[in-house]
């Protein structure tokens, strides 16, 4: 197991480590919309904070040298179902025609108040 870190994505807010290689898989940790520079969340609403975790996602995955088109796997844990479409329009525009496996659930509450969590498993 190798750990994986990448600058251009906010550091992790607990003990554990942006993504772990094992093999050809990683395993990507749940990214929240926190700016990589300021450490904080993205201001303005669930289109922001997604296209956020989207950045933030692509940025790990690049320090790798790959892509969301690697992407085998994504779960998406949402505070709020409401924010779905919004969600899903995003995510489908940020994936292209590559359509990984997906799951979406709605959770209690997310880390530093969040409305969305994305965490996914690539292999390369």
């Amino acid at each position: 197991m190798q750990p994986i870190t990448s600058k251009q994505a906010p550091e992790a807010v607990g003990p554990y480590t942006q993504a772990m290689r094992v093999g050809n898989l990683i395993f990507c940790s749940g990214q929240i919309p926190l700016d990589p520079a300021t450490k904080a969340l993205v201001p303005g609403g669930i289109r922001e904070q997604t296209q956020q975790v989207l950045k933030n996602i692509a940025a790990v995955l690049d320090s790798e040298g790959l892509t969301l088109d690697h992407v085998a796997k994504a779960t998406v844990f949402l505070a709020d179902l409401k924010d779905f479409a919004v969600v899903n329009g995003l995510y489908a525009e940020a994936f292209g025609d590559h359509k990984p496996a997906r799951s979406t659930v709605q959770v209690a509450a997310l880390p530093l108040g969040s409305r969305v969590e994305i965490e996914v498993i690539a292999e390369g």
